[in-house]
């Protein structure tokens, strides 16, 4: 009876885990092997997949659409990661440090209230506002001489002004990551630190910033996935326009397998963007695992 006890209680984790794990099996894992196998054929979807080898891989690196997109997607991370992280870690030491005060508990609320708004409701809002058709929106920006409707309608401002949307709407977000990150740091270092004559920036880089390297880590990690992936905030905010210039990767094979009926050909797409994030995630796991004096 004892023994019978014994291995129901073993079991029982493994019952637990069941139901997410066959989950996970069929609707992620069997995704990634379903979308690796199609994008080795030719595929519009309506018609039965035909083997066509590497044919798709070949095309995507004479694709002037495919490079347009590439580019796009690395200049969008290079614009969103370090201003998500230098804002980041700036926001969150001032909700830090008055987080007993009412200004910052308010702030707290502030700051996190875009992260609730879903990515499609935030494209659509701000793409309201800069159409130039709110007179409000439209007076504030006559008086720095810019023209609203220009920063979506202007290939050369649509991609800088996508990527400032995203560091607001995912700011609280990383805010929550950098702010446990500071109230992990025990207060004892920065006692002794007064003690010695440390003013607060010299705190801030000698104490905070090295003690904060693991949260950081993950953070700009993170952030260059959710990069990467970033999908309904730009399709509803400029669709990839004006002239492909807000078109990233993501974007690019949506509108191939939807708008363009080469569902191979989009899935191809999809496999490098998913190497790519493979390959971030083991660099994290990587850095992750190394001791923080060596970083």
């Amino acid at each position: 009876m004892e023994k019978r006890k014994t291995g129901i209680k073993n079991i029982a984790p493994y019952a637990y885990i069941t139901p997410i794990t066959l989950i996970l099996v069929t609707f992620v894992i069997g995704s990634v092997i379903i979308s690796v196998v199609l994008g080795f054929t030719k595929y519009n979807i309506m018609t039965e997949p035909v083997f066509s080898g590497l044919d798709n891989y070949r095309r995507l690196f004479a694709d002037s659409k495919f490079i347009k997109a590439l580019k796009n997607t690395l200049e969008l991370i290079v614009i969103i990661v370090p201003l998500q992280t230098v804002s980041g870690i700036l926001v969150s030491s001032f909700l830090v440090a008055n987080r007993k005060k009412v200004l910052g508990k308010l702030a707290n609320c502030i700051v996190f209230i875009p992260v609730l708004c879903a990515d499609a409701v935030a494209g659509v809002v701000w793409r309201e506002f800069l159409n130039g058709k709110l007179p409000v929106v439209e007076n504030f920006f006559e008086l720095f001489g810019i023209e609203p409707s220009m920063l979506l309608g202007d290939a050369k401002r649509a991609l800088i002004v996508v990527g400032l949307v995203a560091v607001w709407k995912y700011m609280g977000y990383y805010v929550v990551i950098y702010s446990s990150g500071l109230l992990s740091i025990s207060d004892t270092y920065f006692e002794a630190a007064k003690v010695d004559g440390a003013g607060r920036i010299r705190c801030f880089f000698s104490i905070t910033l090295p003690m904060l390297k693991p949260t950081i880590i993950l953070a700009v990690f993170l952030s260059l996935t959710n990069s990467l992936r970033c999908f309904d905030l730009i399709f509803n905010l400029t669709g990839g326009g004006p002239n492909n210039a807000t078109t990233t990767l993501v974007l690019y094979a949506y509108s191939s397998c939807f708008g363009s009926s080469k569902a191979g050909y989009a899935m191809a797409i999809s496999n490098m963007l998913f190497l790519v994030v493979l390959v971030i995630a083991l660099m994290q796991r990587t850095l992750m695992r190394r001791d923080v004096s060596e970083l």
